[in-house]
């Protein structure tokens, strides 16, 4: 790699500490990463320390670790978890921690594996995290997925490249879709958040109680509580330190109210869940849930994730992103739902975000459904926009409104 690639990786991992996570002085700080991105991890840590960490901790893992343990353990051995890390997790989050999950697929990884088996295993770790995954639907803590490129994750995007030219090539995407490619880097994406927050803020005050969606294999209603709102991807945690939990990031979003979606929608880009791919798929949902689906490839996952518990077969989150933005206009589809959904309208199965409802962290559960709140163990989103999709906002008193049309903002 050349030193322009050296500058830019500088620049990413400066994102990560100053934009992502924006860490303060004297705060703990804890990445998640797979061993495969030590060096990574390395710089990320000289910078966290640089801004002001009081202490950097790391939680390596390995997920050909996790293959293993699906295809030798007993199914007594899958439903084993770590209480202790579990505390910890809670613990660090109670003093103000910010998490780093820096991720680094093989979208193929599992794609042998028994689904049911996969299925018991996410839904172990799913329960196991049901406390700690508060403090982030919440945003509570301070936290941040980013990616790191993988030779398995490379070839699957770049195919008929070489090993090495995929991943370069899969480098050079992350940093001009996370404008690392250029200097400046923190006062372009100040720059592009403050626009995010102006879409926010013209939805609210629109008010739309419902949205149709319109395009091929899709013809959907989606419905919304009055107390909900419209956030772009600019948290602010309980300190009141704002943080940007993806990166990339292109959407803004809200949650629906769980009863109110009706119709059928199409999948407009691969899902890869747990390690295994899910293409061309639909759901038809009546008040809310899922009656009825299809799946071209990776079925039986779509099968089990719509079954791990009551809420994963209703909706959480609603993302409107352009057609024409960076992600989409590299004409890629990069197998990585933290990318692809940058790239396209989504929506999301499973548990919704408290950030998104009216001073929804000092709700109670009970006044959170008042509100259309999903609960459950999963969030999982999936891409529906293109350049054929056209989107409608309908006001209190029946009136519609274009939002969207052929993928892009009115």
């Amino acid at each position: 790699m050349n030193t322009r690639y050296n500058e830019n990786l500088e620049r990413y991992a400066d994102l990560i500490v100053r934009v992502g996570l924006n860490i303060q002085e004297g705060q703990q700080v804890l990445i998640s990463a797979p061993v495969t991105t030590y060096e990574f991890v390395r710089m990320v840590t000289n910078k966290a320390y640089e801004a002001g960490a009081l202490h950097v901790m790391t939680d390596f893992y390995d997920e050909e670790l996790k293959k293993i343990r699906l295809e030798k353990s007993s199914v007594e051995g899958l439903k084993v978890y770590p209480h202790w890390k579990q505390k910890g997790y809670i613990e660090m989050a109670e003093n103000n921690v910010a998490l780093l999950n820096l991720i680094a697929p093989d979208p193929s990884l599992l794609k042998d594996a028994d689904p049911e088996r996969v299925a018991l295993l996410n839904k172990v770790g799913a329960e196991a995290s049901k406390e700690f995954s508060s403090y982030i639907g919440g945003g509570k803590i301070s936290w941040l997925i980013a990616a790191y490129p993988t030779r398995q994750w490379a070839e699957s995007v770049f195919p008929g490249l070489e090993r090495e030219d995929a991943v370069e090539k899969l480098w050079e995407n992350i940093f001009y879709t996370t404008r690392t490619d250029r200097e400046e880097t923190v006062d372009r994406w100040e720059k592009h958040i403050g626009e995010l927050n102006k879409r926010a803020r013209l939805l609210n005050e629109a008010g739309y109680r419902k949205l149709h969606y319109k395009g091929p294999g899709t013809d959907l209603t989606i419905g919304f509580h009055q107390q909900t709102k419209w956030i772009s991807a600019q948290f602010t945690n309980d300190r009141g330190t704002p943080f940007v939990p993806n990166l990339p990031t292109e959407e803004v979003f809200t949650i629906p109210d769980r009863t109110s979606v009706n119709g059928i929608v199409s999948s407009t880009k691969p899902l890869n869940y747990a390690g295994t791919l899910i293409k061309d798929f639909t759901l038809t949902f009546k008040d809310g849930k899922v009656v009825d689906f299809s799946a071209q490839e990776g079925y039986e996952t779509l099968k089990n994730l719509l079954a791990a518990d009551e809420g994963a077969s209703y909706l959480g989150e609603v993302a409107l992103v352009p057609h024409d933005s960076p992600i989409s206009n590299t004409n890629i589809i990069f197998n990585n739902t933290l990318y692809d959904e940058n790239a396209s309208c989504h929506i999301a199965l499973g548990r919704a975000l408290s950030v998104c409802v009216e001073n929804g962290n000092n709700l109670t559960e009970e006044e959170l459904n008042d509100v259309g709140f999903n609960q459950s163990m999963i969030h999982v989103d999936f891409m529906i926009g293109s350049n054929e999709l056209n989107i409608d906002g309908e006001k209190a008193d029946g009136t519609l409104e274009p939002i969207f049309r052929n993928g892009d903002w009115v």
